[in-house]
């Protein structure tokens, strides 16, 4: 087994992930079966119970755990399937220490970091390093491990001394280590300033390693001068001293990486089994991606009518789903940010500028997008966008809590039911159209919830999500909620047009689809899962692919060609084949849509005027 660890210095938040990710994506490449693991030096046991505004979303893997964003990284760029054990934590390692100090497995030694601390660390990591991660279950050859946070942080100290010991045990031709920093360029100056990543350097070797490779992350590209002079202080040959600078995609940084010469420097360091020269063919499908994603001329706007929009990685996976179906139909993505609760009826008074900028960003979008979330805050914004789409025939995908939100939106609007709610809002309703599951234990926060991957199977086999699933009978897909719809309602629901068109496999109770029939409005899905936790660059989640379809107006043409792009969309064919001229022809209709008792007219004569101007 080979070991590459990546550590961050002079800031967190540098990008250590995406490096890690390509770095795998290129070994990957080669031939090599490559694995991950993500290290955070918090005491939490999990992500699960983080504020969204914390470290941005939880992402779920297939066994339940819910993970760092960093392992959706991983998942995304390697196209791998990771497990719960791959994130470590020190909450984990502690809780393992602790549980064996209990049952005596110490003999009545006194516990410490060092050993114990660390030898638990570096047992995790090689445990870990051993399982497959690839749909042939045969044992990886490569281990990847990030570092969360920077060198010199307190919290991150046992995992240093960790691997200052594991170095040895795994030896020298076996472990690597790879040192992602800031090379700062201040404005006055423009100059790039090597003295961070020197003093991060010298602490890193102070505590017993020393970096095999530098990445250096810059606004631009800097000179030679500056790369001998970080080779010279931080005791690295000038050829592993990398400068990746800014780019507009992320594609580029593993075409970068490869161009920089990543690949030989392991093959000669860790003596990996890599041929050389290698094929012409070799990344072409990253560089066909990361050209597509420079050339894309015509856009799709989507709303994201969601509850933590101050912050982006909050909707981290959701946002690259998007960005995965746009560029697979030759289109950029552009969000508007649509605060949900800005969209209520209050804010018309209290805050009236808000309200009307945020029914502007909804009201002038191509498609509407509803993610999950918890929590009462905002929910009756995101019924109101629900109602909007519905009634507009605006595209439409909620997910989660977005789905819930359409079902309380219909009840109320369409089935009469006004006081139709979930309890998790409204425990006293008269009318609980989301109920609690039956198995969710309250009083305990965290792993408590419907977690993981589920089968869900298709009750309706004409409808359209099964078309985007190209006919599968069923789908297996990750979960992360507590709260379902209420089974007690459904025939109520169907009988008035709202279809539930999958369920559970294992319980025909718990609905996971719905939908309009595409007679009555072109796109307008609600789904219970989290799709784009298994979205790829390459494989865009069928739901949000729907969503980009119906958004760009090409839905139906794909659905007659039987849920097939035209081969000009397919990567690798001529860029100048995708303009689509029509588009510049086509006129938006402007949607004169009234708000609930809201006096919504007016709005909808603002943002018309607005328009015009």
């Amino acid at each position: 087994m080979k070991y590459i660890l990546v550590c961050g210095a002079v800031i967190s938040g540098i990008g250590k992930g995406v490096i890690a990710s390509s770095v795998g994506t290129i070994l990957k490449s080669c031939g090599l079966r490559v694995t991950s693991i993500k290290i955070d030096p918090y005491l939490n046991i999990d992500a699960g119970t983080f504020s969204p505004y914390e470290h941005g979303e939880v992402f779920v893997l297939d066994d339940g755990g819910e993970v760092d964003l960093d392992l959706g990284n991983y998942e995304r760029f390697m196209d791998v399937k990771l497990h719960s054990k791959n994130n470590i934590t020190t909450g984990k390692i502690y809780k393992q220490v602790i549980e064996k100090e209990r049952k005596g497995d110490f003999l009545g030694r006194t516990v410490q970091v060092v050993p114990h601390v660390t030898d638990a660390i570096q047992d995790w990591v090689v445990d870990v390093a051993q399982q497959s991660v690839d749909h042939d279950q045969q044992c990886p050859q490569v281990c990847i491990i990030e570092l969360g946070g920077t060198i010199g942080d307190i919290e991150g100290m046992p995992f240093i001394e960790a691997f200052r010991q594991f170095q040895f045990r795994a030896g020298k031709d076996n472990f690597c280590c790879m040192l992602v920093s800031l090379v700062p360029q201040p404005g006055p100056s423009g100059q790039h300033k090597t003295k961070p990543i020197q003093h991060s350097v010298r602490e890193l070797r102070g505590q017993g390693l020393t970096p095999d490779l530098i990445i250096c992350r810059s606004q631009t590209r800097f000179e030679e001068s500056v790369t001998e002079k970080i080779s010279n202080f931080c005791h690295v040959e000038p050829r592993n001293v990398i400068n990746i600078e800014d780019f507009a995609s992320i594609y580029r940084v593993p075409l970068c990486l490869h161009e920089a010469g990543v690949v030989e420097y392991f093959t000669e360091r860790l003596k990996l089994p890599i041929s050389s020269p290698r094929s012409r063919t070799f990344l072409s499908k990253w560089r066909d991606l990361a050209n597509r994603f420079d050339r894309v001329i015509d856009d799709v706007t989507i709303a994201l009518v969601g509850k933590y929009t101050k912050l982006e990685d909050s909707y981290i996976s959701v946002i690259k789903a998007l960005k995965h179906a746009a560029l697979a139909v030759y289109r950029r993505l552009k969000l508007n940010w649509v605060d949900a609760e800005h969209l209520e009826h209050k804010f018309q008074s209290s805050d009236p500028v808000k309200y009307h900028d945020a029914w502007k960003q909804l009201c002038t979008a191509d498609g509407v997008l509803v993610p999950g979330g918890f929590g009462c805050r905002g929910v009756e914004g995101k019924s109101l966008a629900a109602h909007y789409a519905r009634t507009s025939g605006k595209p439409y995908l909620g997910v989660c809590l977005g789905f819930q939100a359409a079902v309380i939106e219909f009840a109320r609007n369409v089935l009469g039911l006004k006081d139709a709610h979930s309890v998790e809002f409204s425990p006293s309703t008269e009318h609980p159209v989301v109920i609690e599951m039956p198995e969710h234990h309250t009083g305990q926060m965290g792993g408590t919830m419907r977690l993981g991957k589920r089968r869900t199977v298709f009750t309706d086999s004409d409808c359209l999500l099964k078309k985007l699933y190209k006919n599968k009978d069923f789908v297996e897909e990750r979960h992360r909620h507590r709260y379902e719809v209420n089974p007690k309602y459904v025939k109520e629901f169907e009988k008035n047009g709202l279809k539930f068109v999958g369920q559970d496999a294992d319980d025909s109770q718990r609905l996971e689809m719905l939908e309009l029939p595409a007679e009555t409005h072109p796109y307008y899905v609600g789904v219970q899962y989290h799709p784009e936790f298994l979205s790829r660059p390459l494989r865009p989640s069928p739901p949000y692919f729907g969503l980009i379809l119906a958004s760009c107006g090409k839905l139906e043409t794909y659905l007659q060609r039987g849920s097939n792009l035209s081969p000009r969309f397919f990567y690798g064919s001529d860029v100048s084949e995708y303009r689509d001229e029509s588009s510049d022809e086509e006129v938006k209709e402007t949607l004169r849509w009234t708000p609930p008792d809201d006096g919504g007219i007016a709005l909808a004569e603002k943002v018309e005027s607005d328009q015009a101007q």
